[in-house]
């Protein structure tokens, strides 16, 4: 019996010199480097005591000593739960606690604040910092670089990772080797890359698009990655000459067109700039083409499924939507109240199977019953439709759906009409409560540097475009949205912020 996530992304590699990693201080990581490298942590995890199916919850920085871990975990047949480094020591606590992990790795500028919440969980702790060092590494270099990879199943799990908890407690998806593995392949063949492709790598490691996404698809592949700690727009300029590929969220290409040096002939050598995690603005899709002569592909993925749709590598990459179904996905959309499937054209719940939809919410069979149907399908919880050619737009999430007086509002409707008026940058609309109508209609605008919206006109456009029900309230200008680490608008803010506007405390 094999493992096959340890054999198609890391095993298939051992004793290959080609490079990996081309790190921020000009060094450069093997291809068997790391391989080596994650074999010694493999041995270090089993001395440890942690046997095949054991949780390793790690919160630590960006660096190919966490990815080994990654690795590590993939080959000793233990289920691998980055955690974002923003969580505090509570939230990290729930999530050691509720899955069950036997050991937590953290930061050892977070040892003192951690140690207390590994001991109340029974967890063993070890550190490892951003420049590889920490007590984990340090056992890890006495161990021997060769390990017998231990045999898994395609069903088994490999991953954990934690929803946001907006609407309430944070959900563990499990996340098995073919999940993981059927999705590196797909999105390898979907968007052409191979092994002369060099990755452009600024994403953290502790999310879907960061790991999931740029990693295994460059491990698929054998590929190479540029292995930046964060978006930091001279190191991002400097390494762009080197990439032929990036993957990012909305808010890098928006600093990229910021800065006049982010010119066509930078990126004259690159091949694919691909946007996730949050929806890109039409408006940067038509100012990056026009800039650089590259169009955005932009994809729809979550938690729970790894990537399910993506506009074209051929063909045309349509701004505003998502694109079509990957292959092998199937992709429908389906009334809330009834789940009876909608026609084209129709809003409604989305709705995805196929062998990237995870396994279940740990520990919550009742949740898992509601959102993954007996068929298989996975009722994402974002609202969405599909067009007369096929591509699917995402409308918004659920818990978005503002209900004002009966009627049922879209806020991406609105915010398409917002976004286009003079002045306005981007725009958030929320639903608020309200005495008369349950709740309302709250549009939120962030300004373009140096101008300032006119709030009447801008009524005065709404009212022209949308029906009256679908006004919003109230205006009100913000410097920015508040997101997060992924570059999402976080509404549930916004709604909590304004929650009195119209129906006082």
């Amino acid at each position: 019996m094999s493992n096959p996530l340890y054999d198609e992304l890391f095993g298939r590699h051992d004793g290959r010199a080609a490079p990996f990693l081309y790190l921020e201080d000009g060094s450069v990581v093997s291809y068997s480097d790391f391989i080596i490298r994650a074999a010694r942590l493999a041995n270090l995890l089993t001395q440890l005591g942690l046997k095949p199916g054991d949780r390793v919850a790690a919160q630590i920085g960006k660096s190919p000593e966490a990815l080994a871990l990654y690795a590590a975990c993939v080959r000793a047949g233990l289920v691998f739960l980055p955690l974002n480094t923003a969580y505090t020591p509570d939230e990290v606590s729930y999530f050691v606690g509720d899955s069950g992990a036997r050991l937590l790795v953290c930061d050892a500028g977070s040892e003192a604040r951690l140690g207390a919440v590994a001991q109340g969980v029974g967890a063993m702790l070890e550190t490892m910092n951003d420049d590889g060092t920490g007590t984990l590494t340090r056992q890890a270099e006495l161990m021997s670089p060769v390990f017998d990879t231990v045999p898994r199943d395609r069903e088994d799990l490999a991953a954990f990772l934690y929803t946001s908890g907006t609407t309430g407690r944070s959900k563990g998806a499990m996340l098995t080797q073919e999940n993981l593995l059927s999705n590196a392949r797909t999105l390898a063949e979907h968007w052409r890359f191979t092994d002369s492709d060099v990755l452009l790598h600024a994403l953290p490691i502790f999310h879907t698009h960061g790991l999931f996404v740029a990693t295994n698809v460059t491990l698929v592949a054998g590929g190479a990655m540029i292995f930046l700690p964060k978006f930091d727009l001279e190191t991002i300029l400097k390494n762009l000459p080197r990439a032929t590929a990036m993957m990012g969220v909305p808010t890098f290409y928006t600093r990229l067109l910021d800065e006049p040096r982010f010119t066509r002939e930078l990126a004259r050598h690159m091949r694919l700039f691909i946007s996730g995690s949050a929806p890109l603005l039409s408006e940067t899709h038509v100012a990056f083409e026009k800039r650089t002569g590259h169009r955005i592909l932009e994809r729809y993925g979550m938690t729970e499924t790894n990537m399910n749709t993506s506009n074209p590598y051929d063909g045309e990459r349509r701004a505003g939507t998502v694109g079509f179904p990957l292959p092998g996905v199937e992709i429908k959309i389906t009334d809330p109240a009834t789940g009876a499937t909608l026609p084209d054209g129709k809003v409604g719940q989305i709705e995805v199977r196929g062998p990237n939809v995870f396994k279940g919410y740990w520990q919550m069979p009742e949740k898992t019953a509601a959102e993954l149907r007996a068929d298989g399908f996975f009722i994402t919880g974002d609202l969405g439709k599909i067009d007369e050619d096929g591509y699917v737009h995402i409308v918004g999430r659920n818990k978005d759906l503002i209900i004002s007086g009966g009627y049922n509002i879209y806020p991406k409707e609105i915010e398409l009409v917002l976004d286009d008026q003079p002045g306005v940058l981007e725009s958030a609309v929320v639903g608020v409560p309200h005495p008369d109508f349950g709740e309302t209609v709250l549009g939120v605008l962030v300004p373009k540097p140096g101008e300032v919206p006119d709030l009447d006109a801008i009524g005065k456009a709404v009212a022209a475009s949308l029906a009256r029900f679908k006004h919003p309230r109230k205006l009100v200008v913000e410097n920015e949205l508040p997101r997060n680490t992924m570059g999402k608008v976080q509404k549930n803010v916004l709604r909590d912020r304004y929650r009195t506007l119209f129906v006082p405390a």
